[in-house]
């Protein structure tokens, strides 16, 4: 027996749940699909950052100096797998091209509009839901070994602001040391990002906002999105599933699916890991913080404090090799006291990234009852809601809230 919804959201993460929840408020059936339980894939291991400020997205390196060093594979934050880079290149080039300042700026300018709804939406989902514990309106910090990188972010924060109206405060070291009286005193001082969010919990929140889907009247069902068939059919546990439209939100494992519906999209993945530590004594943080010399961050979550690495190229599917972590934990240990390891092996995800680092959002140009939301890379924590109520909009016939032009598939040559 075949059970008919108006809608299958194939993909369980902070996107395909978001998307989820504002279709059913809209009033569809809808069907929630994935091998795992929501939130248990990239969405479970972040930084938990609502990031207000991420105007400009993750840039390619463009100094020879800097390329230099990366190719030494050798670097804190960005690692590669040599195997994986002939196959990566493509991509890694079009990144590369788009990533040229006057590119960037015209992306920003896009994916701002998405950016400037990012709190706002998750605190009327997190309302909604009864999470808003989980939610902390304090900001988030970068801080500072020397001088010169103080003076480098410092100048691109007021670019942000002047452009974006991104608000920060700056912190010398005698106010950063007030903040946060447990970090290394002889850091340069700090940047306060003060109107982005954090979150405890990723994987809480995401399954708070799941238990409000349900309570909608949603159904979470676990299923193989590759069974998806037949103008659209699933497999699930309970049974077959059927319904007129499919929203692809599956991350990193997204192009499994458009690909079979003949879209060649450029997708790619930038791997990540993270681990939960005990603190030492009395030790207290209060903000997630950014090393910005070292390329990782230490943030206070309900486990103990979450220690995660920058970006790792490689193969979607390729064994773990956390050497970042190594890396980057004794350097952690120096700028802060944590204590033992919490976690019995380092967690690994995966984020979905396209070459112009915009996401894609949209109906499918060459399937009228096909939808994308993917391709999030940093900021898929940060941009679920925002992506969820978007395309709820767009579904159902509303006005949508941000224009939806730029970030359709059709702008890739594949996505046509």
């Amino acid at each position: 027996m075949t059970t008919k919804f108006d809608t299958i959201v194939l993909g369980g993460g902070i996107v395909g749940v978001s998307v989820a929840v504002h279709l059913q408020k809209r009033g569809r059936a809808v069907a929630l699909v994935d091998r795992k339980a929501p939130g248990n894939e990239t969405s479970f291991g972040n930084a938990g950052l609502i990031q207000r400020e991420g105007v400009y997205p993750y840039a390619f390196p463009r100094a020879l100096s800097a390329l230099l060093g990366y190719a030494r594979n050798r670097s804190l934050d960005v690692r590669y797998h040599p195997a994986a880079m002939a196959a990566l290149a493509p991509f890694l080039f079009r990144y590369w091209k788009n990533s040229h300042p006057t590119t960037h700026a015209a992306i920003a300018r896009h994916y701002a509009t998405l950016i400037e709804h990012c709190v706002d939406e998750h605190r009327t989902m997190a309302s909604d839901a009864g999470a808003t514990a989980l939610i902390r309106p304090t900001g988030w910090v970068k801080v500072f070994r020397t001088d010169a990188k103080r003076e480098e972010e410092t100048r691109a924060a007021e670019r942000w602001f002047s452009e974006f109206g991104v608000t920060f405060e700056s912190l010398d070291p005698a106010r950063l040391q007030q903040m946060e009286p447990h970090l290394d005193r002889s850091l340069r001082g700090g940047l306060r990002y003060t109107a982005s969010d954090s979150v405890s919990d990723p994987n809480a929140l995401v399954s708070a906002y799941a238990r409000h889907f349900e309570q909608l009247g949603g159904r979470i069902l676990t299923g193989d999105a590759n069974t998806l068939r037949d103008q659209w059919k699933v497999d699930t546990q309970e049974g077959t599933i059927e319904a007129a439209s499919v929203v692809v939100a599956l991350g990193p494992w997204s192009d499994q699916i458009t690909s079979k519906l003949g879209y060649r999209l450029p997708l790619a993945v930038k791997r990540g890991y993270h681990m939960h530590y005990a603190t030492q004594a009395d030790a207290r943080l209060s903000h997630p913080v950014l090393d910005c010399e070292n390329g990782y961050m230490i943030t206070p979550m309900s486990r103990g404090i979450r220690l995660t690495t920058g970006v790792e190229l490689g193969r979607r599917e390729a064994p773990k090799t956390p050497t970042q972590l190594a890396a980057v934990e004794p350097i952690a240990r120096s700028l802060f006291p944590l204590g033992s390891r919490l976690d019995d092996e380092p967690w690994m995800g995966r984020r979905p990234c396209t070459p112009d680092m915009m996401p894609v959002i949209g109906q499918a140009p060459r399937h009228r009852n096909v939808w994308f939301a993917f391709g999030h890379a940093h900021h898929g924590l940060t941009l679920g809601p925002v992506t969820g109520r978007l395309i709820a909009e767009m579904m159902t016939g509303e006005t949508p809230f941000v224009d939806p032009a730029p970030f359709s598939a059709a702008r890739f040559p594949g996505g046509r």
